[in-house]
């Protein structure tokens, strides 16, 4: 009976030895074992059952996956001193966990380091570039232009052209991921990628922004109206030659009419004068009549000679009267 109590007692002991100094490391995980606080051996980076001294020795666990940092909206100056709040982000990963141990101790103590390195090299890179390379996401891109923004009144190219770019948003990333991953190296940390996820105007540059399209739509209105204005001019200074046209052609006809009927008029009376004397007489009479009716009236004051043709049909008169 004794001998079975310590058989029993020697099983339980072993078990818990076997416990205690057991462990697994799962397929995402990686593993460094400490004694009292230094590391001992090389990392497990393998899965499967592994053992470790009991009490002495410390799993240290540490993730094999892409983990993520997202930095926080920070507002900065480009290089043409516009203030733009950007929020970043980045991919990465332990790919030396002795040196990430002994440097960080762990993933806490990395995001602070990520959030310092690649917060500093975002703001240099932005602080290298103007806003139009910030703003814009690829090089190969070709300026936008709105084509009502641009003619004889405004000047070619003046409003709304999008100042041709020669880096783009993708290179200023790289350019944070070029100077960052070998400082992050060092901490046995891989960088995977960089990106710009958020780019806002702070209140100022958004006001200046919109007092910019207000006046380059203020101006397109008054270029419209200008042309229209001209439009205008145009087709009055039309009107106005066509109606000077028509009434130079219809006075050169109403001309040409009454010269034709004069001419048949007079031919008229050179045939009465030759055909009879009487006739002769009479639209001699008739004629000396319709002068006297335009030209003599209430008002009016005339003087002729007496061997004026007018003079002798009045004496004329005068003599027949009572």
């Amino acid at each position: 009976m004794t001998y079975s109590r310590k058989t029993l007692s020697g099983a339980v002991i072993l078990a818990g030895v076997v416990y205690l100094s057991a462990y697994t490391v799962n397929q995402t995980e990686q593993v460094i074992i400490t004694q009292f606080g230094r590391p001992v051996g090389e990392p497990i980076t393998s899965p499967g059952l592994n053992f470790k001294i009991p009490v002495i020795q410390e799993v240290n666990r540490f993730d094999k996956r892409y983990l993520a940092w997202d930095g926080p909206m920070v507002e900065m100056s480009t290089k043409d001193k516009t203030y733009i709040q950007v929020n970043t982000f980045a991919r990465w990963r332990i790919t030396d966990p002795m040196r990430y141990y002994l440097r960080l101790r762990d993933e806490r103590s990395a995001q602070s380091r990520l959030e310092d390195i690649l917060g500093s090299e975002t703001r240099t890179a932005i602080a290298r570039h103007e806003l139009i390379e910030v703003v814009r996401t690829d090089k190969e891109r070709e300026p936008l232009q709105d084509e009502t923004l641009t003619g004889p009144i405004l000047g070619e190219g003046t409003l709304g052209v999008l100042r041709p770019i020669r880096f783009g948003r993708l290179r200023i990333e790289k350019s944070v991921f070029d100077a960052a991953a070998p400082k992050l190296a060092e901490f046995g940390i891989e960088l995977l990628d960089v990106r710009f996820k958020r780019i806002n105007y702070n209140h100022e540059v958004l006001e200046r922004i919109y007092q910019r399209m207000i006046s380059e739509r203020l101006q397109i209105a008054q270029r419209f109206r200008s042309e229209g204005e001209g439009e205008a001019a145009r087709i009055s200074g039309k009107r106005d030659r066509d109606i000077n046209e028509i009434e130079s052609t219809a006075y050169k006809q109403v001309q040409e009419i009454r010269g034709e009927a004069d001419a048949k008029a007079t031919g008229i009376y050179a045939q009465a004068y030759t055909q009879k004397p009487e006739a002769a007489e009479f639209f001699s009479f008739m004629k000396t009549m319709e002068t006297y009716r335009k030209v003599i009236n209430q008002d009016a004051t005339i003087v002729l000679s007496t061997n004026s043709d007018l003079f002798a049909m009045l004496k004329r008169i005068e003599h027949k009267g009572p």
